[in-house]
């Protein structure tokens, strides 16, 4: 099948487009107003774009009414955020953390979670986390309907039982994002497949 998206409207290349990139980590983000109200919020158009410097990307949709969403105004406003990772032990939080609270109203409480204190960001983590990365806005962009935050990383925030020799973390499943309205997946079911050479493939082909 060949699908234009110019025939379609915009709800359905929403559901095509995010039924087709899949598995999407997921940013669940704290952010901070200026009366020091901790807003929690997932968002799955999210990924690592760069190591140096450390560079991640979320996109944030706006509210049904054109309004900007409160964590792209909080990051606006501050010029930091956290992104918490999601494991299957906190997802029943994630999820509750999803609804349209008021501004006012912090998520964390509404899922009894914890707040963590940051070490280079005045935005706190979540406690519950077993990854977090502290983020500085480097650059935003509008796009269409979405404003896209480029952020450095200047702090990780990683479980101990997660961490190896040389850097290497095992055993972190985070949960990814599937299509809508509402499928997961648990990355739980690994390979392990050595990237091959240019001399290796001339061997091999010989």
């Amino acid at each position: 099948m060949h699908i234009d998206p110019k025939t379609n409207a915009a709800i359905d290349n929403y559901k095509l487009l995010t039924n087709l990139v899949v598995p999407r980590p997921i940013a669940w983000v704290t952010s901070q107003n200026l009366q020091g109200v901790v807003n929690l919020a997932p968002f799955s158009f999210f990924n690592a774009v760069g190591s140096d410097p450390l560079y991640l990307l979320i996109s944030v949709g706006r509210n049904d009414d054109g309004s900007m969403k409160d964590t792209a105004n909080n990051i606006c406003a501050g010029g930091e955020f956290v992104v918490n990772m999601v494991t299957e032990d906190v997802l029943a939080a994630m999820n509750i953390s999803a609804a349209a609270f008021p501004p006012d109203e912090s998520e964390l409480t509404a899922a009894g979670l914890n707040m963590a204190a940051s070490m280079q960001v005045g935005v706190p983590r979540v406690a519950q986390s077993q990854v977090s990365m502290e983020c500085k806005l480097h650059s935003q962009q509008a796009l269409g309907a979405y404003t896209i935050f480029i952020g450095e990383v200047v702090m990780f925030h990683v479980a101990d039982h997660l961490m190896g020799e040389r850097m290497h973390v095992n055993g972190f499943a985070p949960i990814g994002r599937l299509g809508s309205p509402s499928y997961y997946c648990r990355t739980t079911d690994r390979f392990n497949l050595p990237r091959t050479t240019y001399a290796k493939w001339q061997e091999d082909a010989a």
